[in-house]
């Protein structure tokens, strides 16, 4: 079954911080600093593996009119990354223009200390290498396309761009609290597959639902299985998600301003009281909860 982009670094982040080098991952670490960063070989990559990215983004833009949220579409019309691999410097030039933001590129998922000190330090991480022309509709691990094309659009958004930079701060914390599992969640629901409610409908901000060939048609589809419920933090750090299939909840925001207010309060006390309750299965709607989307 074809899925949207599968584990991203909430997910694999853990078996990653084992290795001593991270070498048991895709992607080149010989010429990592310690922070993970190497530079970008633009001039290696192929023509090939330029065709590859343009026909992957035709198809992705041709699915986001009517679905993408406006802030993505908007900024990634701006970075005009259609005819080829991109250069992550050049769009780092304009993006730390933008929010303060900067592109450092990295050889794969990197350990979770490194990735949450670079979002606290707006350092976006963004893999160098590009899938196979076999892996154009699955990838098992995220690569310079869905890192780009998914992320980096929004982080020209400058209330988006501090839930970011808030979220590394935060992860950075929960390390020392064992929150990471709670804290994963809320990247996969949010940054990774979230929907934003506007006046004309539910859109899409998650990167993983935008760089998707299936799932950004799939996530807003009346008649469908799955639950579109409005964000509640506490009610997402309990529910566990899908990393193989699409998605059976997503949480919905009404604003950016809302999620970067909801991530402002100290979590220690929800880890504390997390750690008494119950999980939640990735398709639970609790009796209080709306579903967003009329079936």
């Amino acid at each position: 079954m074809e899925t949207s982009v599968a584990p991203t670094n909430a997910e694999f982040l853990a078996s990653v911080a084992t290795k001593s080098d991270g070498a048991a991952l895709r992607g080149d670490y010989t010429q990592a600093d310690a922070q993970y960063v190497v530079t970008q070989n633009w001039a290696a990559y192929t023509e090939e593996e330029h065709e590859l990215w343009r026909k992957l983004y035709a198809r992705q833009a041709a699915l986001l009119p009517g679905r993408a949220c406006d802030e993505f579409v908007e900024a990634l019309n701006k970075m005009d990354a259609s005819g080829g691999i991109p250069i992550l410097a050049t769009t780092s030039e304009a993006l730390f223009a933008a929010t303060g933001w900067v592109i450092v590129a990295v050889p794969g998922l990197i350990p979770e200390h490194s990735f949450f000190d670079h979002l606290a330090n707006r350092r976006f991480p963004v893999t160098v290498w590009l899938r196979t022309p076999e892996e154009f509709d699955y990838i098992v691990e995220p690569d310079i396309f869905h890192d780009f094309f998914g992320h980096v659009p929004l982080l020209f958004n400058p209330v988006f761009a501090d839930y970011m930079q808030r979220y590394g701060q935060g992860g950075l914390k929960a390390m020392r609290l064992g929150g990471l599992d709670e804290l994963a969640r809320l990247y996969w629901y949010t940054v990774e597959f979230g929907l934003i409610n506007t006046p004309q409908g539910l859109r899409i901000y998650g990167a993983g639902i935008l760089s998707s060939g299936g799932e950004v048609e799939y996530c807003l589809k009346p008649g469908t299985a799955s639950r579109h419920i409005r964000l509640d933090i506490e009610r997402c750090l309990r529910t566990l998600y899908k990393i193989d299939s699409y998605q059976e909840s997503y949480f919905v925001i009404d604003s950016y301003q809302q999620l970067f207010d909801g991530t402002a309060p100290d979590f220690t006390p929800i880890y504390e009281k997390l750690k008494h309750m119950d999980v939640l299965p990735a398709n639970t709607l609790l009796a209080t909860e709306i579903e967003l989307l009329p079936h």
